[in-house]
């Protein structure tokens, strides 16, 4: 197992603090949607509503309910759940609660596009929920889902938006200097997220296109 930095002084702990919070799963989650829904309902604020807070709700803010309630019970080390062993019920959680908003996304004729970010989540999570138990190797789900949201956007809104993965770096950064990750479950999370996360996205938008 390798050895995680010791905690960051000062200043740039404060900093990395900062990172982790701004861009923790779950405010990229409930964002992504919403962004993205506004492109491709072509800037239709009720249909952005409706399909982004579809998404963002099931996939970010039941989960993250659960999950801080659960913190403070202390089911969990934190809202973060950085022990790999406590996370099987948060990415049961988080996939059931997506799931259901995935049916809700088919059944109501939502656009492709949200269809296949909602799908694009679920099976990162899988995957990472594999990884994490099946591997027995705690990949960064911040480093995931940053990198994902990145390729996404990068799609919908163009190469300039390229510069996000300057926030997956520092977002990197952050747990590792934290002492929440290693580089090896930055990095791995960071490749899962492009190749995972963006793959089955850029794939299924061809597809259900």
């Amino acid at each position: 197992m390798p050895t995680l930095s010791t905690e960051a002084p000062g200043a740039r702990r404060h900093v990395a603090r900062i990172a982790t919070e701004v861009l923790a799963p779950w405010v990229w989650v409930l964002g992504l949607p919403l962004v993205v829904a506004w492109k491709v309902t072509g800037h239709h604020l009720g249909e952005t509503a409706l399909w982004g807070l579809v998404v963002g709700v099931t996939g970010s803010l039941i989960p993250m309910a659960v999950i801080v309630r659960g913190a403070r019970k202390g089911k969990w080390d934190s809202h973060h759940v950085t022990d790999r062993a406590g996370r099987l019920v948060p990415f049961a959680v988080c996939i059931g609660s997506l799931a259901a908003g995935f049916a809700v996304l088919i059944a109501g004729g939502a656009p492709h596009e949200m269809v296949a970010l909602a799908a694009a989540e679920l099976v990162c999570l899988v995957a990472a929920l594999a990884i994490t138990f099946g591997l027995k190797f705690k990949i960064s789900m911040h480093a995931m889902v940053a990198a994902g949201a990145a390729v996404m956007l990068i799609r919908v809104y163009g190469p300039w938006l390229a510069l996000l993965f300057l926030a997956v770096g520092w977002v990197c950064w952050s747990r590792v200097e934290l002492g929440d990750h290693s580089k090896a479950e930055v990095v791995t999370g960071t490749g899962a997220g492009v190749v995972i996360g963006g793959g089955v996205y850029l794939f299924l938008e061809a597809v259900l296109t």
